[in-house]
Order: C-alpha cells, then sequence, then structure tokens
C-alpha cells in the first residue's frame, strides 16, 4: 500500500462528497502514505466533514477543493454532477483546465457528460469502483477522456486499493453490472449458503463465517492460480460425490442463468440512467 503515495507524486487530492465510498478511499490513500494535510474534502453535511481522518481538510465550498487539489474526485449521487462540475467550472479555468484531473465514480454519468460541465482541456476520468472498497478489496475499471494523458492511469490507479483496471468506456456499463453490483449478488448467495447451512442444522453464526469464508476462500484460489473455474469446481467435484449433486442441483434451479440475467438486468439500468431515465 506504500505505493499510493509514490505513485501520486505529491500530488494533493480532492474529494466532492464525502460518503461511504470517499471515505474509504481516502483512509486507503491514507494507509498508503498520503499525508491527510494533502487531501480535502467537501460536503453539505457538516457531520461527515467532521467525520474526515484526523489531519484531513474540510470545506463546504466546493471550488475549494479545486483550488486545493491536483486530483478531483466527484463523489456525489448521479444526477447532481453535472451541476456540481459546472459550479466548479470557474475554478477550474481559473487554475487552467489541463492542471486538474477530474476522476467521476458516479454511476452511470459518461465521459461526455464529464466533459460538457467543465471547460475545455479539462482531464476527465470515468470510474467504477464497488463497496468491497471499504475494506481495500475494491474491484475498479475506468475509461480515460480524450483529454487525459498517459500518467493519469497510474493517478487514477493510486486512488483505489485492489485491482484497477483500464477499459474502454463502452465497457462500464457492464463494468457496473458485474463487478460493481456483484457484491449484492455474492452477499445474497452468502445468506443464501447461510440459510441452507441452518436449515442442515448449523447455527446461524457458524453458518454465516463459514459461508462467507468459503466464498472468499474460493475467490483467492481462482484468483492466485488463475485457474479456469471450471477447472476448480471439477476438482471438488468426485464421481458420485456430495459436491456433483449439489452442482446438479444449482444447475437444475437455473443457478448459472441466474446470475447472468442480474448482470443483464443491471447493465441495462445502468443504460437507462445514463440516458436520464
Amino acid at each position: 500500500m506504500a505505493s499510493s503515495a509514490a505513485a501520486l507524486g505529491g500530488c494533493k487530492i480532492g474529494f466532492l462528497g464525502c460518503g461511504m465510498m470517499a471515505s474509504a478511499m481516502i483512509r486507503g490513500l491514507i494507509a498508503g502514505g498520503v499525508p491527510p494535510s494533502a487531501i480535502m474534502g467537501c460536503d453539505l453535511a457538516q457531520a461527515s466533514l467532521d467525520a474526515l481522518p484526523a489531519g484531513c481538510l474540510g470545506t463546504l465550498n466546493a471550488a475549494d477543493v479545486v483550488t486545493h487539489a491536483d486530483v478531483v474526485v466527484v463523489a456525489v449521487k448521479p444526477y447532481t454532477v453535472s451541476s456540481i462540475l459546472e459550479g466548479v467550472s470557474p475554478a477550474i479555468q481559473a487554475k487552467g483546465p489541463a492542471s486538474t484531473l477530474v476522476v467521476s465514480i458516479a454511476a452511470g454519468v459518461t465521459i461526455a457528460t464529464l466533459e460538457g460541465s467543465v471547460p475545455a482541456g479539462t482531464r476527465v476520468v470515468r470510474c467504477m469502483p464497488n463497496t468491497p472498497c471499504l475494506v481495500g478489496e475494491a474491484a475498479v475499471a475506468f475509461a480515460r477522456g480524450k483529454s487525459s494523458v498517459g500518467g493519469d492511469s497510474a493517478l487514477t490507479s493510486a486512488l483505489f486499493t485492489g485491482t484497477v483496471l483500464e477499459v474502454a468506456e463502452k465497457d462500464l456499463d457492464a463494468v457496473t453490472a458485474l463487478s460493481g453490483s456483484g457484491p449484492a449478488y455474492v452477499f445474497v448467495f452468502i445468506e443464501a449458503l447461510a440459510d441452507a447451512g441452518v436449515r442442515a442444522g448449523l447455527t446461524r453464526p457458524v453458518a454465516l463465517q463459514l459461508a462467507a469464508q468459503t466464498i472468499k476462500g474460493a475467490a483467492a484460489m481462482q484468483l492466485e492460480t488463475g485457474a479456469h473455474p471450471g477447472v476448480l469446481k471439477d476438482q471438488v467435484c468426485s464421481p458420485g460425490g456430495t459436491t456433483i449433486a449439489g452442482v446438479e442441483a444449482l444447475e437444475k434451479n437455473g443457478f448459472r442463468a441466474a446470475a447472468m440475467s442480474a448482470v443483464a438486468a443491471a447493465k441495462a439500468r445502468c443504460e437507462e440512467m445514463g440516458k436520464g431515465k
């Protein structure tokens, strides 16, 4: 994690919005060596500013963030992004648009919308993180705008702790549906496994702990080995055994199709949000 400060190269970071995701990013930056004095947060709620880590700067004036920061993270509700960016545009213009990197983590807000809300030449990046950012295990994808420069990829990656990938913007709705919304699908699966454990006679705490650790361990196996999930699944399924009987039940009840349908439905909704619906 010590690489965050080095990768950011002394850049000051500002946050427009200090909700859960922004707070998690701030904690990760500080843990990675970024001094709190290099971080400024803006929020309409004084309580959110009071909750900033010691040493961080807080303000109720969004323009102060632009004046302070080299990288401005937009962490507000999607429907407020344009108005907030338009409000700080004079401050961006005063600094010189090319000197500010605007990184949006607002779901469904396109690069065209972001670029249309700030002065021409402003460097823009659109990101899609997910809630495991709160525990330093983010899965993030981002796309760069037309005025972005090569070094902005490294700066964006340094804002997060976890896996960070650069993709084409056309893929970000799919990213939102898969990794952005994916934690909710996994939580449903963990809950279902735990319920099944209780049904089989386990206590709720034991069932829940075993279910969550099983998901964590299986994910770690796939990431560390790089093996295809089907290969790892086959390694658990002995002929005529218990696991293949359980896998058969999953297939009969449409588990795989349900997961694919969930991602498709989330992507469709993300596309609607991008059109302002």
